[in-house]
């Protein structure tokens, strides 16, 4: 079975967000989303893995793993710890390709703030850097 696309992976979450008719219980189910996550280790929180660009503390760490980029991420807010898992189930384990041919103007799909657009977006730039970084050292 393929691995769905990016675009697909967007339109299945607004359709999970799509279920809640009241705000408050989406950003419930996000902040469950995020509780989902892997925490990072303490020596994983360091300003080389921190986004600038986000209200709350973010923290990214990507790696490559047969070929695909893989990211883990935190925040110290339980709310963006939820537009992580949003951003992890979209571009995590991504050919490097992929993440650099994805348009982040779905953000304004997922029914985010602007100043959480804005959050996300600065992940992305930092995912889209990564991948850029795994081209470059291929070649």
């Amino acid at each position: 079975m393929a691995r769905p696309t990016i675009e697909d992976t967007v339109t299945e979450l607004e359709e999970d967000l799509s279920f809640f008719d009241e705000e408050d219980d989406r950003y419930r189910w996000l902040m469950e989303l995020g509780r989902e996550l892997e925490p990072l280790a303490r020596e994983e929180m360091v300003d080389a893995n921190r986004v600038t660009g986000c209200q709350s503390r973010v923290w990214l760490v990507s790696f490559v793993e047969n070929g695909r980029l893989r990211f883990r991420a935190a925040s110290d807010a339980a709310f963006v710890q939820g537009v992580l898992a949003m951003l992890l189930r979209i571009f995590d384990n991504r050919l490097p390709e992929e993440i650099l041919e994805a348009n982040p103007g779905f953000l304004g799909r997922l029914g985010l703030s602007l100043s959480r657009r804005n959050g996300a977006h600065a992940v992305f730039n930092r995912m889209a850097a990564a991948a850029r970084a795994v081209q470059a050292a291929a070649g």
